[in-house]
């Protein structure tokens, strides 16, 4: 039998280790806008609305995850439209946070900067699908200048990340992009949609231009045991789905966990992909 991931599926979290709270919390509460809860040694970031969630396993003596190392590349915060993206530009620079560059992808405009332990964030929004450019094989994207000062135009004042700012897409440094195709595409369902930028593979549920990106550009050196950074993220798919995608992986001999009807599969670069139905 094959599987494919529903249209409807999406993002709902990620759950990074650090190693200073403090830290985390200037940045993702004060600098970002984002609500937390706190329990023990985890911490709960989520924007007003709710809609996804970041969770952070503080550990102080977890070793750091080496630079340019098999794992997490960014994760992509997506806003409903360019002037929150410029709202929350208009924040961080009066903050004096540093961001990293900025890219038109032509499905979007994308800003880049990193947390206090060198997590990768890009803050996006997306244009309206039918200014997409496509190739035959499917989206075309591309890295041009972003017009800054016509996208802090839309926006005359400064606000934290909108409520109903999403968990766009992941996007993961890793040492095999044919062995994450087996993965996320023939055992996960995920179509790709661009495989035409060197070193890199995107892939999506339904024609969304990508919710994981993979690449080889950095080292490809594994990340020890217990290290800071990416542990895992997760997925919402449509209840009915689930036990299709169960049977797919038992075909296909995909070891996974279950847990209160919810499935977890480990990736090939050691990351849990969590995968609940609702």
């Amino acid at each position: 039998m094959t599987f494919q991931m529903p249209a409807v599926a999406g993002l709902t979290g990620l759950a990074l280790r650090v190693r200073d709270r403090d830290a985390a919390l200037r940045f993702y509460r004060d600098a970002l806008g984002l609500q937390v809860e706190a329990e023990d040694n985890t911490l709960y970031f989520r924007p007003e609305g709710g809609v996804f969630t970041l969770t952070l396993e503080v550990d102080p003596a977890a070793p750091r995850r080496p630079p340019r190392s098999v794992g997490l590349y960014h994760f992509a915060l997506l806003l409903p439209d360019r002037s929150a993206l410029a709202a929350i530009l208009r924040r961080l620079l009066e903050s004096g946070w540093p961001l990293d560059g900025a890219g038109d992808h032509g499905v979007s405009e994308a800003l880049y900067l990193r947390d206090p332990e060198g997590n990768g964030i890009e803050l996006a929004r997306d244009r309206p699908r039918e200014e997409w450019p496509r190739a035959r094989e499917g989206v075309a994207m591309v890295t041009e200048p972003v017009d800054i000062k016509g996208l802090l135009a839309t926006a005359p004042t400064t606000a934290p990340l909108h409520p109903a700012t999403t968990l766009g897409h992941m996007h993961l440094s890793v040492n095999d992009l044919e062995s994450g195709e087996t993965f996320y595409a023939g055992s996960l369902g995920l179509n790709v949609t661009q495989r035409s930028f060197p070193g890199a593979l995107f892939l999506a549920a339904g024609d969304y231009h990508h919710h994981l990106g993979l690449n080889t550009w950095g080292s490809r050196r594994p990340v020890p045991p217990g290290a800071t950074g990416l542990l895992r993220y997760g997925w919402r798919i449509p209840a009915a789905a689930l036990p299709m995608l169960e049977q797919h992986l038992t075909a296909r001999g995909v070891f996974f966990e279950k847990t209160n009807g919810a499935l977890t599969a480990t990736d090939p670069f050691g990351i849990a992909v969590d995968l609940a139905g609702g």
